[in-house]
């Protein structure tokens, strides 16, 4: 294989049972404490493959926090990387796909800033469709990230104490398309025992861009060789929300000698809440 693929194929995550399979016979799995709401979750491609471990801690956390969860069947892919291809028309065919799956729902999550940046902007795809881009901007409106729906709703605050030194990488689409820059951050600092170092020009592209680094994979070499240097070298831990930038992220840990671990922002709220069980759990014993 070519040179950048062979760099990416090291990092590749193990491929388990995605969580559409997994609960494909649960209609509505149901929240751990009394509920406050039910959400509909858009599982993903990408995440639900290569991050189904991602996909379980966010089911984890929002049954953990009061929500009711659901994973409507005939969701699918988003679109994005049809659309940012050229390729509008399957997008819209997807986009439409996705509006009738969660037409029941009053709030769809995402945990792929990818993903929620595209649903967002499926009314753009039916500028010149009355119809469709009506139910398009009804539906955009329902779409949130994961930390910016915690953030707005409210979530417990864990207990469990991580005791690690961890950086936050802002992902394009999080920072740029959703504008969802402080919610994460706030998730963080609120896990005991975790300590936030600054990462200079946070919000700039790692290089990978949807296929861009396959497509590309000279400029995104160098756009990923800039980004590490920023990432401070005293960090166990690079958070982010992103499976893309995930993927990016790792093959630059690998290559340039360094020995972080590459997070999801909701794995590190989902251990800590895991560490506080087991903490009790030890304490009734």
């Amino acid at each position: 294989m070519p040179d950048h693929l062979v760099e990416m194929e090291k990092v590749m995550p193990t491929v388990a049972t995605g969580m559409r399979k997994k609960y494909k016979d649960t209609p509505v799995i149901k929240a751990k404490t009394e509920t406050k709401q039910e959400v509909a979750f858009l599982t993903g491609c990408i995440m639900d493959v290569m991050f189904s471990d991602i996909n379980e801690a966010t089911i984890q956390v929002l049954t953990r926090n009061g929500n009711d969860v659901s994973l409507p069947k005939e969701q699918t892919c988003c679109g994005a990387l049809h659309v940012h291809s050229g390729d509008r028309e399957t997008g819209r065919k997807l986009a439409k796909q996705n509006i009738e799956a969660f037409k029941d729902a009053d709030t769809v999550i995402s945990n792929a800033a990818g993903c929620g940046c595209m649903l967002q902007e499926y009314p753009e795809l039916f500028q010149d469709d009355p119809e469709w881009h009506d139910r398009a901007v009804a539906f955009s409106k329902k779409v949130k990230d994961i930390s910016k729906y915690l953030y707005d709703t409210g979530y417990e605050k864990p207990k469990g104490e991580l005791n690690t030194t961890i950086t936050y990488h802002d992902a394009c689409h999080l920072a740029h398309g959703q504008g969802v820059r402080d919610e994460p951050r706030d998730l963080l600092l609120h896990i005991p025992g975790v300590k936030m170092v600054h990462m200079p020009n946070a919000d700039r592209c790692c290089g990978s861009a949807g296929i861009y680094n396959i497509t590309n994979p000279e400029m995104a070499e160098a756009v990923l060789e800039s980004k590490m240097e920023n990432v401070p070298e005293e960090v166990e831990m690079i958070s982010m929300g992103n499976p893309g930038c995930m993927l990016q992220m790792a093959i630059g840990v690998n290559k340039y000698g360094r020995n972080q671990k590459i997070v999801h922002t909701i794995q590190l709220l989902q251990w800590a809440y895991e560490l506080e069980e087991k903490e009790e759990g030890e304490q009734n014993e």
